[in-house]
């Protein structure tokens, strides 16, 4: 059979690419079969991803009536923590979920293969094997029955019988954990020198709370990178739901690591009931994979999260209190921010299926409309985060000079949340045809 060619009409017609965002518009909110899977994948991912996004929140609450310099000292610490992790947890957590769904679907395309009892007999037209490597390098044939992705609800009985061998899961495993033991021995034997290149001076009062901060959180890294590992596995066979029912300043930082732990002892054994970990062949992790691609996401990470870094860093040198607003406008940014990752997530995970499949029909339109739906709700972030924000920054701070920056900084922090809904619809558009590079570069060009 011929292949199938690669849908180009909704560019063609309206001659420029950003015009994708209205054609058939009408159809945002349909709950056809491709809205639906989109909603059933993306609800329980968006919960899920803002679970630490909240209890940071709840943190920068619960701080804020402390004081303006404990909030600072905390949002200064949280900056560099995050600078740290997302470094290797966003590079980790993407390729993992693109690299286990072409796994799951390559691996369920070969059990529903028709067999031969007489290899002669078919004419010499024999399939060729589908690998991750080959279908990287352009592989043109797939043998599948099905036009749904197969590694969603619908598994087959001889999955369900045993365990899935799927080498991507062990690899991400591994990295996981070399990655969170080195991030959390950088972070304790350098917490007082990243504070001090941040802008915090030595007889600050903000130096203290926010050592003791740093130190806590940082035991907490090996739990984080292992965890956001596992839900990358589990976004890869398109199960959002199993990662979401996981779930004074040392306290808070303390309560962060414990249930850090807690989640990454449920994920593994969930995960290990469903994929074969132990024992693994060393020829059967793709380091070559990860390493490659995960570089050039590295390289965009640090791209993306200087701009944060430097923020901060800015904020603190001018003292506890712009510290403080800055921490309170970041976080709900953030929080806000990432319920839109819940599309990118399904997004991701359905096109990696679909290119697996050669369906680059469905690629089209789910491409389509995880955009136009990201679109609608930044619209709605927009004016929920806007008027929150202005009527409930009394949540935060009973501050008045610290109120006063936030009720600034309110008209970025909604004004941003359509552009930021559509950026990580569009990574996850972009990782879900495993195009790291052009995220990569286009990433660190701009």
């Amino acid at each position: 059979m011929a292949e199938q060619p690669l849908e180009t009409n909704y560019f063609t017609l309206w001659g420029m690419p950003i015009f994708v965002l209205f054609k058939d518009a009408r159809l945002v909110l349909k709950t056809d079969s491709i809205g639906m899977e989109i909603l059933r994948m993306a609800f329980p991912a968006a919960l899920a991803l803002a679970a630490d996004p909240i209890a940071s929140l709840i943190d920068t609450a619960f701080i804020g009536r402390i004081g303006a310099v404990e909030l600072a000292a905390v949002g200064v610490s949280i900056a560099i923590f995050n600078q740290a992790a997302r470094i290797t947890i966003y590079p980790l957590v993407s390729i993992t979920t693109s690299f286990v769904a072409q796994e799951q679907t390559l691996a369920d395309a070969t059990i529903h293969a028709p067999k031969f009892d007489h290899p002669e007999n078919d004419g010499g037209n024999k399939e060729q094997i589908i690998t991750p490597q080959n279908l990287e390098k352009g592989s043109d044939k797939i043998t599948s029955t099905c036009k749904q992705p197969p590694c969603g609800d619908d598994v087959t009985s001889e999955v369900k019988k045993g365990k899935r061998h799927i080498p991507s899961a062990s690899t991400a495993m591994f990295f996981g954990l070399v990655l969170g033991l080195l991030q959390t021995l950088f972070l304790v034997f350098g917490a007082k020198i990243l504070l001090l290149v941040m802008g915090v001076k030595p007889n600050s009062p903000m130096m203290k709370p926010a050592l003791k901060y740093l130190t806590l959180r940082s035991l907490g890294a090996p739990a984080v990178l292992l965890s956001l590992a596992m839900q990358g596995i589990f976004r890869g066979f398109k199960d959002t739901k199993t990662p979401l029912y996981a779930t004074g300043v040392s306290g808070a930082a303390i309560a962060h690591v414990l249930s850090q732990y807690m989640i990454t002892l449920f994920l593994l054994c969930q995960l290990v009931k469903q994929v074969e970990l132990l024992p693994f062949h060393i020829k059967d992790l793709q380091f070559g994979r990860f390493l490659k691609n995960g570089v050039m996401l590295m390289g965009r990470v640090i791209a993306v999260t200087f701009c944060v870094t430097l923020s901060a860093s800015m904020a603190a040198r001018l003292g506890p209190t712009p510290m403080a607003a800055f921490q309170i406008c970041l976080q709900v940014w953030l929080t806000s921010s990432l319920l839109a990752d819940g599309l990118a997530v399904a997004g991701q995970a359905i096109l990696a299926c679909a290119f697996a499949e050669k369906d680059y029909k469905k690629v089209t339109e789910v491409a389509v409309r995880v955009l136009q739906m990201s679109f609608v709700m930044g619209m709605g972030l927009a004016v929920v985060v806007g008027v929150g924000l202005h009527f409930g920054s009394g949540i935060f701070s009973k501050d008045a000079a610290v109120l006063r920056l936030i009720s600034i900084g309110v008209v970025f922090v909604a004004g941003t949340q359509p552009i930021n809904s559509l950026a990580f619809v569009c990574d996850g558009v972009n990782f879900g045809s495993s195009d790291f590079a052009f995220t990569a570069y286009s990433m660190v060009i701009v």
